[in-house]
């Protein structure tokens, strides 16, 4: 299994610098994270073997776990699933990045959290450019607020946007909302917010990865690419 998570590992690699290398850019503007939800620490351990160091987990409890059991290892651990305000504190607590931020009163909470814990750690604004009713994110009319908040917190460091744009078959059918969340960065940044609290796009996954890092992602999530099929209960 391990040999084969490293030939997976490697080819996603080649495609993220290939498709980095199109859009004009060098392969080291786009970190690699590996999305490890449902598989055992024994997984994340081969990868890290392999060099990888960005691992994400949807839900704060497993992600617990994985991060305690890799303590000792010099692992990044990102939160990438919907945050509930009720686990701020224990998220701020345990991961480096939490990309899930879609209102100001959680990133506040994320914020205190950190401070108490003398914790420095990377936010991102979930962005809800597709307005689907099953998933999360903050409307662009919220993003001012949050971005308002952002500049008055001690601990936690703004540094971009995520987008969960639509499931769909086809990799180039989400290519406008990667488009799209790229021209919104772009917009605040004009208007004067500090490039360095939107620097960061994360957006792309295992079958769309490419096409995001083509419109300008800057962190992409994958998972099923590295690890292989999931197995859910």
């Amino acid at each position: 299994m391990h040999t084969d998570l490293a030939q997976r590992l490697k080819g996603v690699r080649d495609r993220i610098a290939d498709a980095a290398r199109r859009s004009g850019r060098l392969p080291s503007s786009v970190t690699l994270v590996a999305i490890s939800k449902t598989f055992p620490f024994d997984a994340v351990r081969a990868a890290a073997a392999c060099g990888q160091v960005d691992f994400g987990e949807n839900k704060v409890q497993e992600g617990q776990a994985k991060i305690l059991a890799g303590g000792a290892l010099p692992l990044r651990w990102h939160l990438i699933g919907h945050l509930q305000s009720n686990k701020a504190k224990k998220a701020a607590a345990l991961f480096d990045v939490i990309h899930s931020i879609d209102s100001a009163d959680l990133l506040r909470t994320v914020d205190e959290a950190a401070t108490e814990r003398g914790r420095q750690i990377d936010v991102l604004i979930q962005v809800d450019l597709a307005q689907e009713p099953t998933k999360h994110g903050a409307p662009e009319a919220a993003m001012p607020a949050i971005i308002e908040a952002a500049m008055a917190c001690r601990s936690a460091r703004l540094t971009g946007l995520m987008l969960l744009p639509p499931a769909v078959d086809e990799p180039d059918a989400v290519r406008p909302y990667f488009a799209a969340a790229r021209a919104l960065r772009d917009r605040y940044i004009a208007d004067g917010v500090p490039a360095d609290l939107l620097r960061d796009l994360s957006m792309g996954m295992s079958h769309d990865y490419e096409v995001a890092i083509e419109e300008g992602a800057t962190l992409v999530r994958v998972g099923s690419a590295i690890f292989g099929e999931r197995a859910y209960p």
